[in-house]
């Protein structure tokens, strides 16, 4: 997985509050190739992306279906 998990204090509130998963990644990258591997890393549902690049960092935020709450896949990487 050549996703890096965030887990600042804001990432961590919008799992919490949005169901959203933070990431860091290549620039190059498109929004359907990170929808594709954080779903099929993860084993979950993501019902949209949303990015910004950072220097030459891409960050992503990623809102899990309602159905895959953020704050379990968190737990099971060990973010919270």
């Amino acid at each position: 997985m050549n996703l890096k998990i965030i887990s600042t204090e804001k990432a961590v509130m919008k799992i919490e509050a949005e169901n959203v998963l933070t990431f860091e990644t290549d620039k190059e990258k498109t929004k359907e190739e990170i929808k594709k591997e954080v779903e099929e890393s993860l084993g979950v549902k993501v019902d949209k992306i949303r990015t910004f690049i950072r220097g030459n960092k891409k960050i992503i935020y990623a809102k899990l279906n309602k159905n895959n709450l953020a704050i379990d896949v968190a737990t099971k990487i060990g973010v919270i």
